[in-house]
């Protein structure tokens, strides 16, 4: 019988496990992260850490989506893309309705709660880049995932600049401003992801 790794199916069954492996310890870190946030969030009335947990909730999500679409071909990886993309576009429309509310019911974000928030998710998201930096290449589906935590390191240094801002100006507009940055960043990456999921789609049509 011919030995599995001459023909090489040893190791794209070990490259699944692996990308099998770190998309749930990221899942699992978004989701954590996403409770905490949205409850900071909430408790500090912070537009800008509110929008952060969106993120982090749609990451979880699409971190879900990737585990169930590993191994199970390049078509099926481009329609889980087109998804995430979907769903980070919602997120970010979400983010932007929020922003519009706070902008007309004025109240303070408490700047301490925010950065130490803050802090926090950033740490959570340099720990999923780190794990996430070699398969980001290996795949459409695993480039996806790595660009979504790539963007959150900027979102969580935009959180922490919002709440020294606030801070300093005692004013709720740097949260605010943030929190449209934010959405406008995670609209951004969410057409990238379409646009190359429907790219894959179109060139696996002409195959």
């Amino acid at each position: 019988m011919t030995d599995c790794c001459e023909d090489k199916s040893c190791e794209v069954a070990a490259l699944r496990q692996s990308h099998a492996r770190i998309l749930k310890t990221v899942l699992a870190i978004n989701a954590v992260m996403f409770v905490v946030e949205i409850t900071a969030g909430t408790l500090a009335r912070s537009t800008a850490l509110t929008a952060d947990s969106l993120d982090m909730l749609g990451d979880a999500l699409a971190y879900g989506l990737s585990l169930y679409v590993l191994g199970k071909g390049a078509r099926l990886n481009a329609f889980a893309a087109l998804f995430k993309g979907g769903l980070m576009t919602a997120l970010g429309l979400m983010v932007l309705g929020q922003a519009l509310f706070r902008a007309f019911n004025p109240s303070l974000p408490i700047p301490e709660t925010v950065g130490a928030v803050g802090l926090l998710a950033l740490t959570a998201n340099l720990v999923c880049l780190a794990l996430l930096w070699k398969s980001r290449g290996d795949d459409l589906n695993m480039r996806s995932v790595w660009l979504c935590s790539r963007n959150d390191i900027l979102v969580n240094l935009g959180v922490l600049v919002s709440a020294a801002a606030v801070h300093f100006t005692q004013s709720r507009w740097p949260d605010i401003g943030i929190g449209v940055l934010v959405a406008v960043l995670v609209l951004s990456s969410s057409w990238g992801v379409l646009r190359r999921a429907y790219a894959q789609l179109r060139q696996g049509d002409r195959a």
